[in-house]
């Protein structure tokens, strides 16, 4: 059960991390890679808002699983 939890909290980071890079790529904060499709697009900004919500809510579901 301790390597399903840590498992999961594993791909809730990378989620999280992902997210967020697409935010900061949809709102022209980051600029890597320069020839991505996804710089200046608001639509992937709130993708990436998404899915870094969807990450945290995996993390918090993770710590659930670890404690029962």
């Amino acid at each position: 059960m301790q390597a399903l939890a840590a498992a999961v909290r594993i791909v809730a980071v990378l989620m999280v991390a992902m997210g967020l890079l697409w935010v900061g790529q949809g709102l022209g904060l980051i600029h890597w890679p320069a020839s991505s499709f996804m710089l200046d697009e608001r639509p992937w900004a709130v993708r990436g808002a998404l899915l870094a919500v969807a990450g945290i809510g995996l993390w918090v579901a993770g710590g659930r699983l670890v404690r029962r």
